[in-house]
């Protein structure tokens, strides 16, 4: 009997019958029931990460958890209207390929992107489904976008550099490092940002500190040995290790090699709790939470090429000074007063 009194008055009503319970039973009383009905019927969007460094770095697996953490406080858990795709590239320029192409397939309604090789990857996948980069060099000279004020298409982000950056990685490792002489940049060109988007600011500060420059390219991590082993081989040797997830996923080892080679580096990661030496470059996770801002705002309807790509605002400095005196380094109290975080 109840259940025709639900129909009678669906009928009347000229809505479904669960819809008509809170006008049959009325009241505040009824409230919850019908909130809960309407929140089990909220779709479920579908966001596809793909990162391009290893799932085993637990530095990405916090920046991952940021985003998540920043897309919940806007609204979305995957406990009630969001569903995540993660992918991981680890480094490798044909996984990441791979992985762009299955993201792309699953028509997700925005993708995130992080290093350049994966956001390249994936606007080589789709012209329309949108994307939201975070840790990209150079996204006008990598063909991302037209401009930064209006991407004009359908991707955007957040850049994580500016060129200047390149002659203050020379400047820091001259300050720690006062012998250094010479300097490698090493980079796996398949990987990394553009390295001319650097070159300029790199080769000026050389120029200024009296410091040799050259460029090590590897493709391979049977290749960061040598490269590591030639700035040993005299002394005032010095290495760059430059933002790329290659050496992101080779961190262990590009740091235990300068360690035992013991070569002075400064990084464009932050690898110094892996016994990196010094690091100076964005703060990531601001990176992360704001790309969950951006990805809120595509989901409630705004366009990528409407949505500015920002430069960094903050940008963290950090010392190991366990690894400094190991290369018998002594560390100023100064750069030691500048340091966001300092290792002991």
């Amino acid at each position: 009997m109840r259940r025709r009194v639900f129909i009678g008055l669906a009928a009347i009503t000229g809505t479904a019958w669960p819809l008509a319970i809170p006008a049959l039973l009325g009241g505040a009383a009824t409230a919850w029931p019908f909130n809960a009905y309407a929140q089990l019927q909220e779709p479920r969007r579908l966001i596809g990460v793909l990162m391009g460094f290893a799932e085993a770095d637990p530095d990405s697996q916090i920046l991952l958890a940021d985003f998540q953490a920043a897309l919940k406080r806007l609204g979305w858990g995957e406990d009630r209207n969001l569903r995540m795709e993660v992918r991981w590239g680890a480094g490798d320029a044909n996984h990441i390929k791979a992985l762009a192409n299955e993201l792309v397939a699953l028509q997700p309604d925005a993708i995130l992107a992080q290093t350049t090789p994966v956001a390249k990857a994936l606007a080589g996948e789709t012209k329309s489904i949108p994307i939201v980069f975070v840790t990209v060099s150079d996204p006008i000279g990598s063909g991302l976008a037209s401009s930064l004020t209006n991407p004009g298409g359908n991707i955007t982000g957040f850049t994580f550099v500016e060129p200047a950056m390149g002659g203050k990685w020379v400047e820091l490792l001259k300050e720690v490092a006062p012998s250094t002489s010479r300097t490698a940049l090493l980079f796996n060109p398949t990987t990394a940002p553009p390295l001319a988007f650097y070159m300029p600011s790199i080769e000026a500060a050389c120029a200024s500190t009296n410091v040799t420059l050259r460029t090590a390219p590897v493709h391979g991590k049977d290749e960061i040995e040598g490269v590591i082993a030639g700035e040993a081989s005299n002394s005032g040797g010095s290495l760059i290790v430059m933002p790329d997830a290659f050496n992101a996923a080779n961190r262990g080892l590009i740091t235990a090699s300068a360690a035992r080679h013991r070569v002075p580096a400064i990084y464009g990661n932050n690898f110094v709790n892996s016994g990196g030496l010094i690091y100076y470059g964005p703060n990531f996770p601001e990176s992360f939470q704001l790309g969950a801002g951006y990805i809120d705002r595509i989901l409630r309807g705004a366009r990528p090429r409407d949505l500015p790509i920002q430069l960094p605002t903050k940008f963290d400095l950090a010392i190991n000074l366990k690894t400094a005196k190991a290369l018998g380094l002594s560390v100023s109290p100064t750069l030691l007063a500048r340091a966001d975080e300092v290792i002991e």
